[in-house]
């Protein structure tokens, strides 16, 4: 007697797409916040002492250095990580920079201070914070958009916030680390061992999001290696994917939202590396203090920064970013000058969130808006590009902002600066070009 045959199911294929792309986006979520953990150690974790580590001297101008080392280092690993994500695969890359990133983080937190000497080791850090940069520019460069492109689009700019939000969090989370370790440790012991323990958790949470990649992230089945995406020209690439997004059909592109991304980068750099010193310098505030301060504000940023991604979806990307920059351009540098006048207590720390709602949640949107410019055989090499190509001359500002400074005081070449950092915003979303449709 025959049997009866079996229902016909969906395709494996299809089956399979929703546990992928969840993991998908955990992985983007997760090594976006490894990312930024990395990326700002040095900003806070080092803060208090940097005295200690590299002797007397401009301490703004030392952590400084110390983040440009990191930042230069980025768009160099973007170039060279991305370009071998859209040839390669996004997986296959993101593992790589969190193995590599793991490794040079925990070097960090092993620096023989004391028997080097703060030249020395002000030296060592800042090469070990270049080899950190460069595995965070190949980290975002292939896990972002991985994410993106297993996202639907109507849930692209929530993903995208989620994703952005990782920046603040890993802020905050240091902050909270570092104030328990100072608590206590005191400021002595925090100083003699306890800094390295932030680099050592860094160090850590790179390898369990190594572990997530390898075990559960695969790619998109629409991005695979090297697609023929060119604008100019359909179904061929006629150089590989970095020549062609430098010098090739999306060279318009990249030029039009470096602009913006200019601006972004702007914020970050006066927002939350320049405030942060200047809280301790001109405000004088103890080292516990500041971090307390800086929680609040980029815990708040968290919130604001998912919101923003969301909020993008509703009303379209290049409408929000027009009125984020229009309306951050007045209302940054007032909140900066609220944040370095004389208010204390709640006064503050209202002034400091303040300026971080205003700044660095306009990066909610990014990840969507910028994987979408770019299609996907080149995908990963205009995304790290234009992230990270653009952080240059912001993060040159150890070498600029003193000498505007020396003319005008403290505040007021800060304030200025960010008021550019929100007209380039708004310059830039008007100058930047349609999306790709089939992103």
């Amino acid at each position: 007697m025959p049997q009866p045959r079996p229902a016909v199911s969906a395709p494996a294929e299809a089956v399979a797409v929703p546990d992928p792309a969840r993991a998908a986006v955990r992985g983007g979520v997760l090594g976006n916040y490894v990312d930024q953990f990395d990326i700002f150690l040095p900003v806070i974790a080092l803060a208090p002492v940097t005295a200690t580590l590299y002797g007397p001297g401009d301490a703004v101008a030392h952590a400084g250095l110390v983040l440009v080392a990191t930042l230069l280092a980025r768009p160099v690993g973007a170039a060279v990580l991305g370009s071998w994500a859209d040839r390669a695969g996004r997986t296959v890359v993101a593992r790589t920079s969190l193995a590599g990133l793991a490794v040079a983080t925990l070097l960090v937190a092993l620096v023989p201070a004391a028997l080097l000497g703060p030249t020395a080791t002000l030296a060592v850090i800042v090469a070990l914070r270049v080899v950190c940069g460069f595995f965070v520019g190949g980290g975002y460069t292939a896990g972002v958009p991985l994410a993106i492109e297993w996202t639907a689009p109507p849930r692209r700019g929530l993903v995208s916030g989620a994703i952005m939000a990782m920046s603040p969090a890993a802020n905050a989370t240091i902050a909270v680390l570092v104030l328990g370790l100072l608590t206590v440790l005191g400021e002595d012991g925090y100083a003699a061992w306890g800094w390295r323990v932030p680099f050592v958790v860094g160090a850590g949470l790179a390898l369990v999001a190594l572990a997530h990649y390898s075990r559960h992230v695969r790619d998109a089945p629409a991005a695979g290696p090297a697609r023929a995406d060119a604008d100019e020209a359909p179904g061929t690439v006629a150089r590989g994917p970095l020549a062609e997004v430098l010098v090739g059909a999306q060279r318009h592109r990249l030029r039009r939202l470096f602009v913006m991304m200019t601006g972004l980068w702007l914020f970050t750099a006066m927002a939350v590396a320049v405030l942060t010193a200047q809280l301790g310098v001109v405000r004088e505030l103890a080292p516990v203090h500041v971090t307390a301060v800086m929680l609040a504000g980029t815990a708040a940023s968290a919130v604001t920064m998912l919101a923003c991604g969301h909020l993008s979806t509703r009303v379209g990307r290049r409408r929000f970013f027009l009125g984020f920059g229009a309306a951050s351009a007045v209302l940054a540098p007032a909140a900066y000058l609220a944040a370095l006048g004389p208010a204390t207590g709640a006064g503050l720390v209202l002034a400091v969130v303040a300026l971080q709602v205003v700044t660095v949640s306009v990066y909610g949107p990014v990840g969507a808006w910028l994987v979408e410019q770019f299609p996907p055989g080149v995908r990963s090499s205009g995304y790290g590009t234009a992230y990270s190509l653009s952080i240059v001359l912001p993060s040159l500002y150890p070498f600029y902002l003193p000498p505007l400074q020396d003319a005008a005081g403290p505040v007021v070449p800060v304030a200025a600066l960010l008021a550019l950092a929100g007209v380039l915003v708004l310059v830039g979303a008007a100058l930047a070009p349609p999306v790709v449709e089939r992103a």
